[in-house]
């Protein structure tokens, strides 16, 4: 790994994006959201999924041109149309019309269908919670987790979003897979060639394995919570397609490199006509009892979800965003 400043990396996939034939604003926007995932610490999502990302350019997977349209609405719901843009400035511009839908009403709903992957969740929620809004979001996938009791996977990991604003930025976010582990995580584990610290799948033998090339091999990742997870993820699925009027899991085709047609939710609560200074000291007073139990490891505390992200941000902002080298100059001599 190597580091390098947060700049060039953006300006670097900047320049990758205007050569698939993206408008400068656009490029500049979705090259952005790429670099903050990376300097974020989600490198799975980041620089690290580019390559695929630009792979579904090519294979006419992903429309770099075309934009969410409006298909219906009423009141503080709408429902919109990706048009198979790019997933992560559909998702993007589908949370800005919710946080706009909210600062209107109170609440606001975006139900998108027909768009693509969205990179990092998390990213959503973090820019409803920096705007002073509670959200939640998510999105179904291809069907990659064996429902409970099934062999062969039957419904998606629809990565769920909850967002809590706190004054400073210092928001609650949890970003979270219906998977034990996503899929990222189980290739950046193989990579490393570690074992998963806990059992995340079954083997070839139907047998709980902590080996992340077993569980990719057999695409049978364990759901949170056991049945739970499995059920939940039902459930998500059928409120995105649903309200979206796009596809459920089992119409998404099973290829990562085509996976598309998906269906994603994005909501937004204003507490602004609340008393949001009763919410503040809440928040205040539950994060320093959680700082105050007593961790497993010493000398260790107990973190909030988003947390980290904070720490990890400011320290890569300060002393350049970890790159893999190679990856790093393939990006410059565009060569993906």
């Amino acid at each position: 790994m190597m580091r390098v400043p947060f700049s060039d990396l953006h300006a670097a996939l900047r320049a990758m994006l205007l050569t698939l034939d993206f408008e400068p604003g656009r490029a500049d926007v979705c090259a952005r959201l790429f670099t903050e995932v990376t300097c974020d610490g989600v490198y799975t999502h980041g620089l690290a999924r580019f390559p695929r990302f630009v792979a579904t350019i090519k294979l006419g997977v992903v429309k770099p041109a075309a934009s969410p349209s409006l298909v219906a609405g009423f009141g503080a719901i709408e429902r919109w149309d990706g048009n198979l843009g790019p997933g992560n400035l559909n998702a993007y511009s589908s949370m800005a019309r919710a946080i706009e839908l909210a600062k209107s009403n109170g609440i606001g709903a975006v139900f998108l269908a027909n768009s693509n992957h969205w990179m990092r969740g998390g990213t959503y929620g973090w820019q409803a919670a920096d705007a002073g809004l509670f959200a939640m979001c998510w999105t179904n996938t291809l069907p990659n987790v064996p429902a409970w009791g099934a062999v062969a996977p039957t419904v998606g990991n629809n990565p769920f979003v909850m967002a809590v604003p706190r004054p400073g930025g210092e928001n609650v976010v949890i970003d979270m897979a219906m998977s034990q582990y996503s899929y990222g995580t189980l290739s950046a584990y193989e990579k490393r060639g570690e074992q998963l610290p806990f059992p995340g799948g079954f083997d070839s033998d139907g047998k709980l394995t902590t080996d992340p090339a077993a569980i990719s091999k057999t695409e049978r990742a364990l759901p949170i919570g056991l049945w739970k997870g499995s059920g939940m993820s039902m459930a998500l699925d059928l409120f995105g397609a649903m309200l979206s009027g796009g596809l459920s899991a089992h119409q998404i085709p099973r290829d990562s490199l085509r996976e598309s047609g998906l269906s994603q939710v994005f909501l937004a609560i204003d507490p602004k006509g609340l008393s949001v200074e009763q919410m503040d000291a809440t928040a205040d007073a539950m994060i320093a009892n959680l700082h105050a139990a007593e961790p497993v490891e010493a000398g260790k505390t107990v973190r909030y979800p988003g947390e980290k992200t904070l720490q990890v941000r400011q320290e890569n902002l300060e002393l350049g965003v970890p790159v893999d080298e190679e990856l790093w100059k393939q990006l410059l001599a565009q060569q993906y």
